[in-house]
């Protein structure tokens, strides 16, 4: 089984705890209606992890041991699965029923970041959450139909929605 064992891996506790504080964030913009905040931070790295290395190295990649730990993790991942809801409200998106929310507030919206979305559906692809990665997989395709470029920094990010 593939871990992360590079030196500037942050650990599964501090990716935990980063998690866990930007998801007070989600919620307290949420509650707040504060939905612009979601376009304008970055939080891309602990919330939604992958095995890829990013702007952070390796610090927040998670490797299929480091998934199979926080699988594990019953609080990680309902913390985990609320941050994935909230960041597809965030864009007017209901995770659950596959569709755009009715009535959504003015910020509510697509702000132009495909990184996001496809950090977020790599992530729920490789922790294993079939149905929300389908979700967001379907919002990429209607974005896509709508004239929406998934590309970002010369890579097509496209590859990952069918």
């Amino acid at each position: 089984m593939k871990h992360n064992a590079h030196r500037e891996f942050a650990g599964l506790e501090q990716l935990k705890q980063k998690q866990k504080w930007q998801l007070a964030q989600f919620q307290l913009w949420a509650s707040e209606n504060r939905w612009a905040e979601f376009h304008d931070a970055h939080y891309d790295w602990w919330m939604f992890p992958v095995d890829q290395r990013s702007a952070y190295g390796f610090a927040w990649t998670v490797f299929d041991d480091e998934i199979s730990q926080l699988r594990q993790d019953s609080q990680y991942i309902r913390s985990y699965l609320e941050g994935v809801r909230l960041l597809a409200l965030s864009w007017g998106w209901d995770l659950e029923a596959q569709a755009y929310i009715a009535h959504p507030h003015q910020d509510q919206k697509w702000h132009q970041w495909p990184v996001r979305l496809y950090k977020c559906a790599k992530s729920l692809q490789l922790f294993g959450f079939d149905s929300e990665f389908a979700s967001m997989n379907k919002l990429a395709i209607d974005l896509m139909a709508a004239g929406e470029k998934m590309t970002f920094g010369g890579h097509d990010l496209s590859r990952i929605f069918k």
